[in-house]
């Protein structure tokens, strides 16, 4: 079988080599033309003037576009219809697009756009979370409360109390793509797009939709991506927009793609948090209550930021029984670029609130980090299961078997003793270690979403060709999609080829996200094999004199007993007998429920698990820090590929501990982002990463019948990073007795105010 073969990526040799093609790489017709915004650059206030003759003028420029030359809905939304294209009269953000430049050239549009004369008169803006909790700027006209339990009483009867809160900053998601999309003009008013998306079905409804045609005029095709990290989920629908609607208007093809600094001042980001915590606890640790107050800034449209605060809600109390939880959500309107999706979607920053609960109890009541958060598990006991906080049985918990087997295996006591010592003799630099759990549900939590199809065929010389609805950005689904049909159909994996991602022959689909993409495509396409496969058993068992149930399919041929032909020749067989060697397939998620207004349900079919312990060294007098060795284990359940998801816990890691250590996001009073490109936004780079790193994965099957009974690897390991930040509040602790109360992300600057405030 293909499957649970440690196989490389599909297209590692392209990567390697430079020839793996993405839309900016796509050969394009003569006479493309090429698109840009031009950008408002006051964060708030109302166009009173916009003289744009010097861009009419300007080398190079065909055509410029205002919202009323938009043909039809000005708007590039995911659901809210709030956001337009092109500004209506007010701007919202520094980076807001004002008007639409097409030009002969890449350079000339952008050359051209920075020509306009815009007068834009100010008004006050709304920047931070403390500017919109005085202005009263919610989403959903107030907080969003959750409540399981009698928080005030379990407070009130607690032994002991504390109190707290953090900041959470949002993230970058410098993908290596930028955003980038092609529309090519078809025969009757059709519309071939070429996008740099998650989510090709959004961008044809949206297209569809810019261009006030039916979907079935629109087609969306995505070969690959330079990564997305949830950041082309919805983030592309301006560019597929905008390059359909100047294509139609021309009859040209149309071209756009930012530069990184357009890419990172116009685009949203990880949603930024502040969490205020109260919690109860008794002398051993155990937690009794905890009240949490999250403070999302959520920028100035809606986005998808009401299901990222859900899910920080859903995952707040992460792998953890709590008697009494409440949550209250505060989805603030700010005028900054709106926040979206990112990996996690908004259950690293829920998970990251309790984390610093149990660090904060940890220090109070001088107790193991690593016991106390084990006291604290869900029972672990399938015939008598806890239940989460929205009441979800917990039936597959691993950690108590995890966390054992992953403490043992990396020393945890042995190097706690011996980082105990060093500090105690050491007054420069100081160590320190992380630890931390993660219990990450895996579904939509939008019930609809829940769903995939494939499209496979067989051809007569036994090669199979398959389409499914995710898209590939780098994460090796297809791989994955592939090694599945092989498997299933019981032939070599270079008989299957997968191609792009394409709205005509898969519709309807789903964003490739929410770890989903391997369960709902995988199950798919297992689903259009299977119907393949049982049309050859029943033509073959006619042909043999057997039952059907006796033909197997493996090592390329089909076998019935002594009987035995190859593969290729019973597809040649059976399509001369003219039977059908093409089949669709669906999957649906099963036992799924939810009820978002009262915060209860089952929205989590399983829950993928990983246990994170990181050492770090600090040096006291800067707050610099070296990561200097990662243990993780991770839950992928009977993996499909253990290569690729190895490499997917391993960037997931480095990706969170990015988050919470280097990655700053700076904007100005006047609401413009200062960290705009590589020189003053720090992403991990190599030298950043442990210099001793071991991955590893868990030895289980998913006690639900998933593909092959795997578990999703996207999304889960990024909260592992938090084992890094933690490791520096723990470093930082060492320098006195008072709690560090770090910010994150936890930048030298940050790490060097805490050790001072500790010190003092």
């Amino acid at each position: 079988m293909s499957i649970r073969k440690p196989l490389p990526h599909d297209s590692a040799p392209l990567h390697v080599t430079g020839r793996a093609r993405y839309v900016d790489d796509i050969p394009v017709p003569a006479g493309c033309l090429h698109l840009a915004f031009g950008l408002s650059d006051v964060a708030r206030g109302v166009i009173t003037r916009a003289d744009l003759s010097a861009v009419r003028r300007a080398p190079g420029v065909v055509d410029v576009l205002k919202p009323l030359d938009l043909p039809g809905d000005n708007d590039i939304s995911a659901a809210a219809h709030d956001e337009p294209l092109l500004a209506m009269g007010e701007v919202f953000y520094h980076g807001q697009p004002i008007f639409l430049v097409v030009a002969e050239s890449h350079r000339a549009a952008r050359k051209a756009a920075r020509l306009g004369k815009i007068t834009i008169d100010p008004r006050p803006a709304i920047l931070t979370i403390d500017d919109a909790l005085a202005a009263g700027s919610h989403f959903e006209g107030g907080p969003i409360t959750w409540e399981d339990g009698d928080v005030e009483a379990a407070l009130a009867a607690a032994p002991h109390r504390l109190e707290g809160e953090i900041e959470i900053g949002g993230q970058e998601h410098f993908y290596l793509e930028g955003h980038a999309a092609l529309a090519l003009p078809q025969d009757d008013g059709a519309m071939l797009v070429h996008a740099s998306t998650q989510h090709p079905s959004e961008i044809q409804h949206k297209v569809a939709e810019a261009l006030g045609v039916p979907m079935h005029k629109v087609r969306v095709e995505t070969r690959r991506m330079g990564g997305g990290f949830g950041g082309k989920e919805s983030q592309g629908n301006a560019l597929a927009i905008a390059c359909a609607v100047a294509a139609a208007r021309t009859g040209r093809p149309c071209k756009m793609r930012y530069d990184r600094d357009d890419d990172m001042v116009i685009t949203g980001k990880r949603h930024d948090f502040r969490i205020r915590y109260r919690v109860g606890y008794d002398d051993s640790g155990r937690l009794l209550g905890v009240d949490f107050t999250h403070l999302v800034r959520c920028g100035w449209s809606a986005d998808l930021s009401l299901p990222v605060a859900d899910r920080a809600m859903l995952h707040a109390g992460n792998a953890y029984d709590i008697p009494a939880v409440r949550i209250e959500s505060h989805r603030l309107r700010t005028h900054t670029a709106s926040a979206t999706a990112f990996r996690g979607f908004g259950g690293p920053q829920g998970m990251l609130g309790i984390e610093r609960v149990m660090d904060h109890v940890a220090h109070a009541l001088g107790k193991d980090p690593a016991e106390l958060r084990r006291l604290n598990f869900h029972s672990g006991d399938p015939a008598r299961p806890t239940r989460t906080h929205y009441g979800q049985k917990v039936e597959d918990f691993a950690l108590h078997e995890m966390v054992p087997a992953l403490l043992e295996r990396a020393g945890y006591d042995a190097r706690k003793a011996a980082i105990a010592r060093w500090n105690a003799e050491n007054s420069v630099l100081k160590r320190g270690l992380g630890f931390n759990p993660v219990m990450f549900g895996i579904s939509f939590t939008l019930s609809h979403l829940n769903q995939a199809g494939a499209l496979v065929h067989i051809y007569q010389d036994g090669s199979v060709h398959l389409n499914h609805g995710g898209t590939e950005m780098g994460q090796g689904l297809n791989q994955k999609v592939a090694q599945v049909a092989a498997s299933v159909l019981g032939v070599g994996l270079e008989s299957v080829q997968i191609t792009a991602t394409d709205t005509a022959k898969v519709p309807n689909t789903s964003a490739t996200a929410a770890s989903s993409g391997s369960d709902l495509n995988g199950m798919a396409v297992k689903a259009a094999c299977d119907k393949l496969k049982g049309r050859l058993s029943r033509f073959l068992a006619n042909r043999w004199g057997v039952k059907p149930a006796r033909i197997v399919f493996e090592g390329g041929e089909v076998h019935a007993g002594r009987k035995h032909m190859p593969f290729a020749e019973a597809a040649r067989l059976a399509y001369e007998a003219r039977i059908s060697l093409s089949a669709t397939g669906f999957y649906r998620t099963p036992r799924l429920s939810w009820d978002r207004a009262a915060g209860r349900g089952r929205p989590f079919y399983y829950f993928a698990y990983g246990v994170g312990l990181t050492e770090v060294a600090v040096d006291t007098l800067t707050g610099e820090y070296r990561i200097l060795r990662t243990d993780l284990l991770h839950d992928a359940g009977a993996s499909l590929n253990p290569a690729l998801d190895i490499g997917q816990v391993e960037g997931a890691y480095v990706q969170g501990a990015g988050w919470l250590t280097t990655e700053e996001l700076v904007w100005d009073d006047a609401g413009r982002l200062r960290t705009h490109a590589p020189s003053t936004y720090k992403i991990p780079a190599c030298a950043d990463r442990p210099d001793i790193f071991n991955v590893t994965l868990w030895d289980g099957e998913n006690r639900e019948p998933t593909i092959f009974r795997s578990k999703a690897v996207g999304e889960p390991p990024l909260m592992l990073g938090i084992s890094a930040f933690l490791a520096l509040s723990d470093a930082v602790s060492a320098c006195g007795s008072a709690y560090p109360a770090l910010d994150a992300p936890a930048t030298p600057e940050r790490v060097l105010a805490a050790i001072r405030r500790v010190q003092a």
